[in-house]
């Protein structure tokens, strides 16, 4: 029942209070209440006049008798649409704050008629329609921009005409083309030309919105919107409902990513989760939201990136469909994919046993201690080819050997403890266990990115878990809600740093790097010295 609001911007003698006339003859064709209201601009173009309208969403008939209450003027993040005849005017509207990301569709004119502030400089004064326009893209839900001024000049009619096709194809009014066209013609002389412009703004941006619709198509497969697969009988019945889309999902990710037994796992660890949670909250006030939780970021992390899953996610086919759309490769094109890798060692130790691995990260230690840089070779396979592709699945499917692998006891045995610290905290407090758990977030991307993460949620164990002492549970949640945030805010860890110090807690350990001569194109050795936290 919420009226239907457009604001529109029209200079003098751009016809605006004809359009408003249009827009208002309209809605009373099609049986809809309307009402309109203008504010004049000022002289010697330091503004326009603007035209507020309203609209019933529904017939009178349907109304049923009621009328609709409307307002007089325009609030601030609550426009369905913005006309514009200048692309300035339309600008000012948005630093207005009248569009809003999640409602306003803005269809504005790229033309301009320069202010008198711009044309009192004495050198160029214009300014930027780049800028401008950029606010519109990060300002509305949906902007189209039109050079309204030519298809003004190639119609021979006003611009007032092409604004009201522009709104009749925006989607905001419930009316038919047809009953624009019929109040245009209603006017008698010089009805040719505007229905002209009419039609040439209407294509316009229904041409517009046709290309967006195609492109949101081609970006829509990339992202997934599959629905959670079916959960076990036993499953559902084990875990509350609240629970159950994100065990689901989960579950399925860690038997795609390992087998079975390793996703029983998952359902073990969730299921000591969930025993907990219930001793703090036995009526479930929360909706068993650590649980929940828990579900989301246990399975992210045991489905851990190494160098199996990323052989076998190359190789999948949606990556490959993905690539063709991106590449625009139309049927019989011979598409070729070439894939860079610069693996070093801690890639190729995860999947040694451990002592092994020990060995192989101390010669690289040693090495890096004389000044070289981290060993790591570059390799470049296409995956188009049999070669290529043949190793990627050597590679993806050595599964198995994951389990025996330096890296898999590694995450196991941080897994167990950020486990064992959300268990023992949730069963004494809820809230402080459920931040705890949230703290999974921390552990994400690949390489450096996910070594970081480990590293500040380890180092957040403990200090703010096992060190720290606090006068209360609450005063507890609240440090780690607060140095959960700070980690997430800075990669380089240097906020995180200062909350635990305002907390009482030491800051993360300063790793020095060791001195590395780098030669340089003349030749002459150069010394650089790194230290960086974590």
């Amino acid at each position: 029942m919420r009226p239907l609001t457009v604001l529109i911007c029209a200079l003098g003698g751009e016809g605006g209070g004809v359009l408003s006339n249009w827009l208002v003859d309209v809605a009373r064709h099609a049986g809809h209440a309307a009402q309109a209201t203008s504010i004049p601009g000022v002289a010697q173009r330091t503004g326009a006049t603007t035209y507020y309208l309203e609209f019933a969403p529904r017939t009178q008939d349907e109304l049923s008798g009621r009328q609709p209450v409307f307002s007089l003027y325009p609030v601030p993040g609550q426009i369905d649409l913005l006309v514009s005849s200048e692309l300035l005017e339309t600008a000012r509207q948005v630093s207005l704050g009248m569009t809003s990301v999640a409602r306003t569709r803005v269809v504005s004119s790229s033309s301009r008629t320069l202010t008198t502030a711009e044309r009192m400089e004495l050198g160029d004064g214009r300014l930027a329609d780049s800028s401008l326009a950029d606010m519109l893209r990060t300002a509305a839900l949906e902007h189209h921009l039109l050079d309204m001024a030519r298809l003004t000049r190639e119609s021979g009619t006003v611009v007032s005409a092409v604004m009201l096709g522009a709104v009749a194809a925006s989607g905001v009014l419930p009316f038919e083309r047809a009953i624009y066209e019929s109040v245009i013609k209603a006017g008698g002389r010089g009805a040719q030309a505007s229905l002209r412009g009419f039609a040439a703004g209407y294509e316009s941006v229904t041409q517009a919105r046709e290309r967006g619709a195609t492109v949101r198509d081609l970006i829509a497969p990339a992202v997934s919107t599959a629905a959670a697969p079916p959960l076990r009988a036993d499953l559902a019945d084990r875990f509350p409902a609240a629970v159950h889309t994100m065990l689901s999902l989960g579950h399925a990710r860690l038997v795609e990513y390992q087998d079975e037994a390793y996703a029983q796992l998952y359902i073990d660890r969730l299921a000591r989760v969930l025993e907990a949670e219930r001793v703090s909250d036995p009526h479930a006030a929360n909706s068993f939201s650590t649980t929940r939780e828990m579900a989301r970021w246990l399975a992210l992390w045991m489905a851990f990136d190494d160098i199996v899953r990323v052989a076998d996610l190359k190789l999948r086919a949606s990556r490959r469909q993905r690539i063709a759309v991106e590449a625009k490769a139309r049927d019989g094109d011979i598409l070729k994919i070439w894939d860079h890798f610069k693996p070093g060692v801690p890639e190729f130790v995860g999947l040694l046993p451990a002592a092994l691995a020990r060995a192989l990260v101390r010669w690289d230690a040693r090495r890096q201690q004389r000044g070289l840089a981290p060993w790591s070779f570059k390799l470049v396979l296409g995956t188009h080819t049999v070669v290529g592709a043949l190793a990627l699945r050597l590679l993806g499917a050595m599964k198995g050997q994951r389990r025996r692998g330096q890296r898999f006891s590694t995450e196991q045995a941080f897994i167990e403890r950020w486990l064992g610290d959300v268990i023992e905290l949730s069963r004494s407090d809820w809230r402080t266990g459920h931040e705890l758990a949230l703290c999974g977030r921390l552990i994400k991307g690949y390489g450096s990115t996910n070594e970081r993460g480990k590293e500040s949620l380890l180092h957040v164990l403990d200090q703010l878990v096992h060190r720290a002492q606090f006068p209360s549970p609450q005063a507890r949640a609240e440090a780690i809600a607060q140095a959960r945030q700070a980690a997430l805010a800075d990669d380089a860890g240097r906020a995180l740093d200062q909350t635990l110090q305002q907390h009482g807690a030491a800051p993360r350990p300063v790793r020095e790097q060791p001195i590395r001569f780098v030669r340089s194109a003349s030749a002459k050795p150069k010394r650089r010295i790194e230290a960086a936290r974590g």
